[in-house]
């Protein structure tokens, strides 16, 4: 597909700025003939009609793949992290944003509670709220009768809270494309890449329906905000009113990243990483410290906003490059206006960029030097220090516990990225043929992406977008060329434009050696074998990778849509039954048990309690409190009697889960280390609690028989 062009007459009156990126190679070799505006225009709308249909099959495939959890188990929330989620959609959806944010949550870490609304990023809770009220308006106005799900009955907040990683998985799809459009300038890698992130397994792995957790919408926010600030930097040097427009814009979905999830320190470094190396490498301009100083400020006032963040953006570590680039590009700002009000030369305009910087440099260092002993700059947190450590060893047994914060291995590459792993190379070294201001985002993104996913495990959900991006310049690239610039120089051939008389300038060798490839290439006979070849490599390895690629997913997806809470089992006579224990007994325990029973179990099921069972827990997923936790590690690790003694002051009932795989038996060996984190005298001089746990053949060590957890299961 070609790639977009201004008018001529835009074209005509903006300024051709220093470095104008080449739309493809063709570019290097000659500019394309002129062709008759009638032909040029019907090409064009070829194009963009062929762009939009591949994006709608892009969508739909990127909803359909989304729903088998509804389609197989029906509207229900999955997991654990999304069961807290709900309850405070419903607190929300009950009474209102200023309740919200001052709900002191009582049923939760016993006896301490929990402040909700200072301590949750709502942006999921309050765009749930927001489509569901909205549905309900339409569907009263008669205006969503053709939606089945609507028409056959008010569409409730749960069935909400469930579609709400599917639709959104679709947006992150049209974003990524818009992205990579913006960034190659080619409709063929646009449609390539989003085609790829509809299905791809990193991405669905927190996106499929029912799997209501930050990161469903987050993705979305994500893509959004690197397309609109790369949209911010399109133009002349100048800033003009689109550089204004999307430079608010990318601050507004910046801000909406921040309220929907904790991972907008990616976003914002990100980001402000690109807006440096462009000032270092020789590419500042206005437009550039317009569109980035929009963004940040925007953006941190957006961040301020949302209580659980407040003032951090201007105090914590892992935010404070951004804030010095938007310090930096005004510092900058200032010197050039000097450089080109006194028409300074190179070697006085570099004296004076160094001198600003010099200047800058110890007026920051003066200010950490007061500020610093002070306190004010607030220590990197524990994961993020786990980002930069060797095997994201913390020092924390409750961080370092949890599975997701474990390296990535090779095959979860592999398993997350199936075909794509294999063409990423590709396009990252063809992105280096098209270089604009906004490519060297999609470098940055990749290097910070790759060293992330590498420490985190899930941090592999950020690997999906830029792979699908790399991707489509992959495929992009060699359907342009193969196709694309062939029909082009066909059209140009066929229905060229009237010749304008130019004076015969005398060429030199190189550029006659240029213009004779150049004809070469466009020769009818050679557009004619690079469509055949093109055909031929789309139709015997294309397709047949795509069709693998998407059944690998689809396969996956089956496995990832597992709710965890309930799950598919045989009888002997082979019938395909549902089994929903977990929630059968929490039900048990709203039922049978006073309303004001405070249960004590592992904090991996505190969500489930409270959003199901309806019940006081002792601990949760906020992990907030790890002295807390560790009592609990304690408790149930402890001998029977010891631990009675503990728990009957705290807890009612005791919950606890067995029959194999992952129940609490497996898990306690974590418990134990981490209890002995904060009481060290039950595994002395041994961190890792290696007595508490079984020989070889299932047979329990003596700590482990004692315990209470043994004794319950």
């Amino acid at each position: 597909m070609p790639p977009r062009s201004r008018t001529a007459k835009a074209a005509a009156d903006e300024p051709v700025p220093r470095g104008k990126p080449s739309n493809s190679v063709d570019d290097l070799l000659e500019p394309m003939p002129p062709t008759q505006p009638r032909a040029k225009r019907l090409l064009t709308i070829v194009t963009v009609a062929a762009w939009l249909y591949a994006m709608s099959v892009a969508i739909g495939k990127a909803y359909d793949i989304r729903l088998h959890a509804i389609k197989t188990y029906g509207y229900v929330i999955h997991e654990f992290d999304p069961w807290f989620n709900y309850r405070a959609t419903e607190y929300l959806a009950a009474n209102g944003l200023r309740k919200f944010f001052t709900w002191f949550d009582r049923m939760a870490w016993y006896p301490l509670g929990r402040p909700v609304g200072t301590t949750i990023y709502p942006g999921m809770q309050m765009t749930s709220v927001f489509i569901w009220q909205t549905l309900g308006k339409l569907r009263e106005l008669g205006l969503l009768t053709w939606y089945a799900h609507v028409k056959k009955a008010p569409i409730s907040l749960n069935d909400v809270c469930c579609l709400v990683p599917a639709w959104f998985g679709a947006s992150a799809t049209v974003f990524l494309g818009l992205l990579t459009l913006e960034t190659t300038n080619s409709y063929a890698a646009s449609a390539c890449a989003a085609l790829c992130m509809a299905t791809v397994p990193a991405h669905l792995m927190r996106s499929v329906g029912g799997g209501y957790d930050n990161e469903s919408i987050a993705l979305t926010a994500m893509c959004a905000t690197f397309y609109l600030w790369c949209r911010s930097l399109r133009g002349p040097y100048e800033a003009s009113k689109h550089t204004y427009i999307y430079g608010v814009l990318a601050g507004l979905a910046y801000a909406y990243m921040v309220a929907a999830w904790g991972g907008f320190t990616f976003v914002v470094n990100a980001v402000g990483c690109h807006a440096f190396c462009l000032a270092v490498l020789g590419r500042y301009t206005e437009k550039l410290r317009v569109a980035y100083s929009l963004f940040y400020v925007v953006g941190t006032i957006g961040a301020i906003l949302v209580p659980v963040v407040g003032w951090r953006p201007l105090k914590d570590m892992e935010l404070l490059p951004p804030l010095l680039v938007f310090v930096g590009l005004q510092v900058q700002a200032r010197a050039m206006a000097y450089i080109r009000k006194n028409e300074c030369g190179l070697v006085k305009g570099f004296m004076v960029l160094a001198a600003h910087g010099v200047v800058l440099v110890a007026v920051l260092l003066g200010i950490g030097f007061v500020l610093y002993p002070r306190g004010y700059f607030g220590p990197p947190s524990s994961r993020v220090r786990g980002l930069f450590v060797k095997h994201t060893r913390t020092g924390n047994p409750l961080v370092d516990s949890v599975a997701e914060h474990q390296p990535t291995s090779k095959q979860a590459y592999t398993q997350y990225l199936s075909h794509a792993y294999d063409l990423v190379p590709y396009g990252l070294g063809l992105s280096l043929l098209r270089v604009s201001d906004a490519t060297p985002l999609i470098w940055i993104y990749f290097g910070i992406a790759y060293h992330f996913a590498n420490k985190m495990a899930r941090l592999m959900i950020l690997a999906g977008p830029i792979a699908s991006a790399l991707v489509g310049v992959a495929l992009g690239a060699a359907f342009d060329h193969g196709v694309l610039f062939s029909v082009q120089a066909l059209v140009a051939r066929f229905f060229p434009a009237a010749k304008e008389p130019t004076r015969k300038k005398k060429e030199k060798l190189p550029v006659k050696i240029r213009r004779g490839l150049a004809r070469t290439y466009r020769h009818p006979v050679v557009c004619i074998a690079r469509i055949a070849l093109a055909l031929y490599f789309a139709l015997y390895t294309v397709k047949p990778k795509y069709h693998d690629f998407l059944g690998y997913c689809n396969e996956l997806s089956e496995g990832l849509s597992q709710p965890s809470i309930m799950f598919k089992a045989r009888l002997r006579d082979g019938t395909e039954i549902i089994v929903d224990d977990y929630r059968e007994a929490y039900w048990w325990l709203r039922d049978h048990t006073p309303k004001d029973s405070r249960i004590l179990a592992w904090w991996d099921y505190g969500y489930q309690i409270t959003g199901i069972g309806e019940r006081t827990t002792l601990a949760d997923g906020n992990t907030w409190n790890h002295e807390h936790i560790a009592t609990l590690g304690y408790i149930l690790t402890s001998p029977e009697d010891q631990a009675h003694k503990i728990a009957k002051h705290l807890a009612d009932y005791v919950l606890v889960w067995a029959g194999g795989g992952g129940d609490d038996l497996a898990k306690s060996p974590h418990m134990a280390r981490i209890g002995n984190s904060i009481y060290h005298h039950f595994c002395p001089d041994d961190p890792t609690c290696q007595h508490f746990g079984f020989y070889q053949g299932g047979r329990p060590t003596p700590s482990m028989e004692a315990s209470l957890l043994y004794k319950l299961t």
